[in-house]
């Protein structure tokens, strides 16, 4: 890859009962993602306050994600 080729930063809002699951499965299958993607456990994503959102973009996210 080229180090001039755009990465998007990704934060990953994931509930611990559903989504985060699924991820650490994932992981236990020796599955992998993107580095550039940074996964946030949550207790439940139904609760994600739209501040935390914004303040991931306010600090250089350039995508959000929420999985519940």
């Amino acid at each position: 890859m080229n180090s001039g080729e755009f990465e998007p930063e990704i934060v990953a809002y994931a509930c611990h009962y559903c989504a985060y699951a699924a991820a650490d499965l994932a992981g236990v299958m020796r599955l992998s993602y993107p580095p550039n993607v940074k996964i946030i456990k949550l207790p439940c994503t139904g609760k994600l306050d739209v501040l935390y959102v914004l303040k991931s973009f306010e600090q250089g996210a350039d995508g959000v994600f929420v999985a519940g």
